[in-house]
């Protein structure tokens, strides 16, 4: 089972990294990535996209899974937000961004953009969910049960 219903293996996940101009807000973007989204939806959705999430950084730095010494917090936090996209195929994604209806939404995110843009595109090596309480139950067990064995 995929995470994203209905993406293919041989699709592409596009990541864009977007850091606030100081002057703008959470809520800017995220009513300009809104429009941004739904006008994907709308006209993008049986022409190769699949789905996607926008992300804010919360500022919290894990200490466990930094390797990097022990901050506390990051500077980027609420200023810093990734894209990321599912498509069928990258060349669907390039036709999208082509788009009329599509351009002048997208220029209306960047004006919002300190960094500029740089979009990336990632072929997916592994996606999946977590266990429900009795199928992680069981994934303990046989791991108990056989790495005696082994």
């Amino acid at each position: 089972m995929s995470l994203i219903p209905g993406f293919n293996p041989e699709g592409v996940v596009t990541i864009n990294r977007v850091i606030l101009k100081p002057e703008y807000s959470t809520d800017d973007l995220e009513m300009r990535v809104a429009e941004l989204c739904e006008n994907v939806k709308t006209y993008h959705s049986d022409t190769g996209f699949v789905g996607g999430f926008v992300a804010m950084n919360s500022g919290q730095v894990s200490n466990e899974g930094s390797t990097i010494g022990q901050p506390v917090d990051n500077p980027l936090k609420d200023r810093e937000a990734l894209i990321v996209t599912f498509w069928q195929s990258f060349e669907e994604h390039e036709r999208s961004h082509r788009s009329d209806t599509f351009q002048p939404l997208f220029q209306k995110v960047l004006d919002l953009c300190e960094n500029g843009n740089e979009e990336l595109a990632y072929r997916m090596l592994w996606s999946g969910k977590g266990y429900d309480a009795e199928e992680a139950k069981a994934a303990r067990e046989a791991k108990e049960r056989y790495a005696i064995a082994a």
